[in-house]
């Protein structure tokens, strides 16, 4: 059997932690997540800081935009310009439509830009798209 994939989540909002959570539970998607409530808090799980020291390194990184501390493009500007962790694949998640958040986003190398849709359903269609491209069909680095 293989190894659960490794997705880390970046999102300060509880409410869209626990639909993503439902949203893999219910696709029975075979992975471990890991939160990161800030950007400050997603770096430091990446770069094994603080309490992070022991964590897994993520297969997969889905960060929202809008974080305290640090901004989503921030985190990913800097994990994307760091050749030790730059074959991290990042998928932008995030309520922004905004055609600026897109263009910065893929500017820093995002691997994709998914605006969060607000219906339960359509959310659970946004994961499992996710998991049908990231999970089922691209292969993914392994470090």
């Amino acid at each position: 059997m293989k190894r659960p994939i490794h997705i880390l989540l970046v999102e300060d909002n509880e409410g869209d932690i626990l639909l993503t959570k439902e949203a893999m539970d219910e696709r029975k998607i075979y992975s471990k997540l890991s939160i990161a409530r800030d950007g400050q808090e997603a770096l430091d799980f990446v770069y094994k800081n603080n309490q992070f020291k022991d964590a897994e390194e993520p297969d997969l990184i889905l960060l929202d935009i809008n974080l305290p501390k640090r901004s989503g493009n921030e985190v990913l500007q800097t994990l994307k310009s760091d050749d030790k962790y730059k074959h991290i694949p990042i998928l932008m998640l995030t309520t922004s439509s905004s055609k600026k958040d897109i263009m910065t986003s893929y500017r820093n190398y995002a691997n994709s830009f998914i605006t969060k849709p607000v219906e339960v359903d359509q959310f659970q269609e946004a994961m499992a798209s996710v998991e049908d491209f990231w999970l089922q069909t691209a292969s993914l680095p392994k470090a």
